[in-house]
């Protein structure tokens, strides 16, 4: 028997490596002899860098950059396939996590770190560079990102913008003349989920910006910021982006990184199915099991657990796909037409949060041994 162990990590608890690790334990028990394959997973959010490191082998990168209120902080990136690709999650240095409601101001908050992250890779030989772009806590529409790669936004009396969403209303010239050579022989891969517009009623201010502390007065001059920023885009970098889905994710880094530099948009676990080569490992497999902290009607919109699934019966319908959670929400039935075959949940019974994340490597052991036990008993 052949047992792929697909996972994502579980939040605050096990990286996808080690969840997969604990459900092997468990399948053991059972099935002592059978062939296990781990493919550690993620869907290009949180865990994305770890997840792809322990996959692939690689190495995690420490790099002090500029977090999103313009303070210093160590950020990591991972570095795969000998060097040539390098994994991000802006997150790491321009993440909702450095802001609370005391700091939280989307007019300041900046992407330059996220900037700084790629520049580094870029400087360590990386070719492809794959961000994950969830989680931000800026709204400047991924210019401070491109400053930190060497444009120029200016005003206009030639002088440098300053940090945050606010300052792209007064933009009045975009400079690439100095951005790295580097950048025209490197491939950025966007991963994300998010189809939401630059601008608008379901536009990066509108529809994220209250997340990162703007009420609805900075909404509405933020979405105009953008506004201006995109006609600045249009008319320097003949790029039309205010309309384009996707473009208002992470408060426009989906817009900026499109327009300043070679890059396309996917879904995040799309990227990490490919860099796995996932199907190439289920081809043959009899169960291949995956899972996260959550598992609702929402994990079909790019979740890991149906990105598993779907690429698991792409080539090998006759596979049983299981799904294990820490918890299990509303409306699951949705996503068995999906090609989940059955879902189960690790937590024994009721129980304090804390309890339930300290006890997930012996809960998961217990509930694969009986889906083990289960299997085995109906075949």
């Amino acid at each position: 028997m052949k047992i792929v162990l697909a996972p994502d990590s579980y939040k605050n608890s096990l990286t996808a490596k080690e969840v997969a690790a604990s459900i092997r334990q468990g399948f053991e028990k059972v099935y002592p002899d059978a062939e296990y394959v781990n493919v550690p997973m993620a869907d290009g959010g949180e865990g994305t860098v770890q997840s792809l490191v322990d996959a692939k082998n690689g190495e995690i990168v420490t790099e002090e950059v500029v977090n999103p209120l313009g303070g210093k902080t160590d950020a990591h990136f991972g570095l795969i396939d000998d060097g040539t690709v390098a994994v991000i999650e802006m997150a790491e240095a321009s993440g909702i996590q450095f802001i609370n409601r005391f700091t939280q101001n989307p007019y300041v908050t900046t992407t330059f770190g996220t900037g700084q992250l790629i520049k580094a890779a870029i400087k360590r030989g990386a070719k492809t560079v794959i961000i994950g772009i969830g989680g931000s806590a800026t709204n400047d529409g991924g210019a401070g990102m491109a400053q930190a790669l060497g444009a120029h936004l200016l005003d206009e009396k030639g002088e440098e913008l300053q940090y945050g969403g606010a300052m792209l209303k007064k933009l009045d010239k975009i400079d690439v003349s100095d951005m790295m050579p580097e950048l025209d022989n490197v491939k950025i891969v966007i991963a994300s989920d998010v189809t939401n517009p630059l601008t608008g009623p379901n536009g990066a201010s509108h529809v994220f910006g209250p997340q990162k502390g703007a009420n609805p007065e900075m909404v509405e001059f933020l979405d105009s910021a953008l506004s201006h920023y995109a006609d600045i885009l249009k008319r320097d970098l003949d790029s039309d982006l205010e309309n384009v889905p996707g473009a208002g994710a992470a408060g426009g880094l989906g817009a900026g990184l499109l327009a300043f530099t070679n890059s396309e948009m996917r879904s995040g676990v799309d990227i990490v199915v490919d860099y796995t080569e996932l199907k190439e490992k289920v081809k043959d497999a009899d169960v291949v099991v995956t899972g996260e902290g959550q598992i609702d009607f929402q994990t079909k919109f790019g979740k890991t657990p149906i990105g598993v699934a779907k690429a698991t019966k792409a080539v090998n319908p006759d596979a049983t796909v299981i799904a294990i959670a820490g918890s299990i929400g509303e409306k699951i039935s949705e996503l068995y037409p999906l090609g989940i075959d059955a879902i189960f949940t690790c937590v024994p019974g009721v129980e304090e949060l804390s309890q339930a994340i300290q006890d997930t490597d012996k809960n998961l052991q217990q509930v694969s041994e009986n889906i083990a036990r289960l299997i085995k008993n109906t075949k």
